[in-house]
């Protein structure tokens, strides 16, 4: 089950960090996103989708 929820995670972080590449954001505040979702997996995850995210 846990491997389950981590490949999720893991999922998830790649699909958050390829729409942050091609998203039209700034070259800083791309790279800020990324690293916030390498660093802190589920949590900058979240937080990219709830306010990184320009719609």
């Amino acid at each position: 089950m846990g491997a389950l929820i981590g490949l999720v995670v893991l999922v998830l972080d790649i699909i958050a960090i390829v729409d942050a590449v091609k998203s039209s954001m700034d070259t800083g505040k791309k790279a800020l996103w990324i690293i916030l979702v390498l660093v802190l997996p589920v949590i900058g995850m979240i937080l990219y989708f709830v306010i990184g995210k320009k719609k």
